[in-house]
């Protein structure tokens, strides 16, 4: 019996009992320098795991500087697809002397009719990939199952229902009877809500008599759901939009009779741990000390929702809502009332996109409505981005703050700016630009943005010369493979940022820009343009994934540093020695994904001249 480390996917989907057949059923084999393993063409009769050595996978039919399109080092594994189609499509050859496990065609057949998952392993995209990886990194607590998977149904309350006649009076003892905090309205106009705080300010402090019908107090501008979403998706929505309570419809019916309700209670009390009660403490800070206290607790947060294999998507669609109510509310405790509806408070950079996790440097700006008169405008602005360092948001190096009178401006004075820069398309002028293509209201009056932003597509959207030097930036900086096509492996690490991040986030940014899509996360803009026919879904697809994949090795390095384990190094630096298998794989299958990209925006904006 060989003695193997099977450990690691795809041999993690076998039972001990699977392992040990493995281990029973290899041999060891001997391959010396530049010989070739497996031929194009050949037939496959053996799933080949590197024990020692480096192999090179070519593709025969490229020229010679283009040949090679992989790289294997010890723990990798290849062969099993040119089993399952048959023959080898690739020539897989010994880059140095190589010792490799030998797992018979006979045993890999069998295994993949044993274990569907082992098999499913080689037929799998990236995005599957990747999936296995968050799934196989999960750790107890409330699983995979029981907390990204968790549904609407399974939480929802059943409707309590009366129609728009119904008297105060009559509502107050339903509720009484029932043990419920609010109930349904059905009426012309469709269905409308009202809570016992409705029915107590009705009564006290509009002072409305008992027989007055529920029509005249009930809300009916309501936030929906259907009952085969996701729970985490309600807990973002209830966050983002500042409600207590969702409405349950079912999927595609805008109108009719209600499934249920969602209260935020309830969710919250479905997530034991007490992580995700930090949403809660954020709407309950009543002054900007608890405001502090909660904000604190957002890292603890990260490291629930990661330590517990949550979806990378849906951790940082709630970490953005949260981060967003913790400004709003800092600007609620810090601005008058009256200066609300005629300023916007906006955040930009990858806090405007929704793709940071953990509280980064500030990039925010304020637009005020033509006109508006407000004497102590900097001194306010300056007291909040003090603010915003106490509740953990460091100041930008940039100096692109709200405290900058440069990012404080009327919306003629932001859509001066706009044209400016869009005329003058020199590199400090192409990044305000890409930085206000990113901005997201928090705070004040969203309509003002929007006002600016479509000055920004107008401005901009048609004009190809500027969108060639915009898109350059994306290939910028290099992407981290070898010549050969394998990852390369600097002792301080790979920058995933600018290797895989960024190029991917400004390529979607300038498609955006070119096809005037208003969303502002790089994940929303990929659907967008392969809903537009811009980009092929499956491209959209993997491009999405490898944004994810990049975005969680980045998150992992970050996270080791808050906790004192890290090495000094940088967040955005990944050693790949550290990686497992499976990591590697998936880095360099991603890491190819982003050197296609750069090469279609190349061509698309005729870089290649440039």
């Amino acid at each position: 019996m060989v003695d193997v480390d099977l450990s690691q996917p795809p041999f993690s989907f076998l039972d001990e009992e699977g392992r040990e057949r493995v281990r029973n059923g290899i041999d060891l084999a001997y391959f010396d320098r530049d010989e070739v393993i497996l031929e194009a063409g050949q037939p496959g009769e053996y799933v080949f795991l590197i024990h020692k050595g480096e192999v090179a996978e070519l593709d025969t039919t490229q020229p010679g500087a283009r040949e090679r399109i992989g790289h294997y080092t010890a723990g990798d594994l290849f062969g099993a697809i040119s089993i399952l189609n048959g023959k080898s499509r690739y020539r897989f050859r010994a880059e140095q002397e190589c010792l490799c496990y030998l797992m018979p065609k006979v045993l890999f057949l069998q295994l993949c009719d044993d274990y569907p998952a082992f098999a499913e392993f080689f037929r799998q995209t990236l995005a599957h990939k990747t999936r296995l990886l968050t799934e196989q990194r999960a750790e107890g607590g409330v699983t995979m199952a029981g907390f990204m998977l968790a549904k609407v149904s399974e939480c929802m309350r059943p409707p309590l229902c009366m129609g728009a006649e119904t008297t105060i009076a009559e509502a107050v003892a339903r509720l009484h009877e029932s043990h419920a905090d609010s109930l349904l309205v059905e009426g012309e106009q469709g269905t409308g809500m009202v809570t016992k705080t409705d029915l107590l300010e009705a009564l006290v402090l509009q002072g409305r008599e008992k027989q007055s019908p529920l029509r005249d107090i009930a809300h009916f501008e309501l936030v929906t759901v259907s009952p085969d979403q996701y729970l985490f998706e309600v807990l973002v929505m209830m966050t983002r939009h500042k409600v207590e309570r969702v409405v349950v419809l079912e999927r595609g019916q805008e109108r009719g009779p209600p499934s249920g309700v969602v209260e935020l209670t309830d969710v919250l009390s479905y997530f034991s741990s007490r992580s995700y009660v930090v949403s809660l403490q954020v709407e309950q800070a009543d002054s900007l000390e608890a405001l502090f206290r909660a904000s604190r607790r957002t890292p603890e947060l990260v490291k629930a929702l990661m330590a517990q294999g949550v979806k990378l998507r849906f951790a940082m669609g709630l970490l953005a809502a949260l981060n967003g109510r913790i400004m709003a509310k800092a600007w609620g405790f810090l601005v008058d009332a009256r200066y609300h509806q005629e300023s916007c408070l906006m955040v930009m950079g990858s806090e405007g996109r929704g793709e940071q996790i953990l509280k980064t440097d500030q990039d925010n700006g304020l637009i005020l409505a033509d006109g508006l008169d407000w004497p102590d405008v900097g001194e306010r602005m300056q007291r909040f981005t003090e603010t915003l360092i106490e509740l953990g948001y460091p100041p930008c190096p940039g100096n692109i703050m709200v405290s900058n009178p440069e990012w404080v401006g009327s919306v003629s004075q932001w859509r001066e700016r706009i044209a400016r820069w869009a005329e003058k398309r020199d590199g400090d002028s192409l990044m305000k630009l890409a930085i206000m293509l990113d901005s997201h209201a928090v705070a004040g009056n969203a309509a003002l943005l929007e006002r600016v932003r479509e000055a920004l597509f107008e401005q901009c959207s048609r004009d190809e010369i500027l969108l060639s030097y915009f898109a350059r930036t994306a290939l910028r900086f290099s992407t981290p493979l070898t010549l050969f096509g394998s990852l390369k492996k600097p002792q301080h690490g790979i920058d995933i940022k600018k290797g895989g991040i960024f190029p991917i986030v400004h390529g979607v940014r300038t498609m955006a820009l070119e096809r005037r899509i208003k969303p502002t996360s790089t994940l929303e803009r990929l659907e967008a343009l392969a809903a537009d026919g811009r980009l092929e879904e499956r491209v959209a697809e993997n491009l999405a994934e490898a944004l994810s994949l990049f975005t969680e090795l980045r998150l992992k390095q970050q996270l080791e540093r808050l906790g004192g384990d890290g090495d000094g190094q940088s967040p955005d630096r990944v050693v790949v020695q550290q990686l497992s298998s499976l990591e590697r794989d998936l880095l360099r299958e991603a890491l190819h994904i982003v050197k296609d990209f750069k090469q279609s925006l190349s061509q698309r904006y005729h870089l290649e001249y440039s």
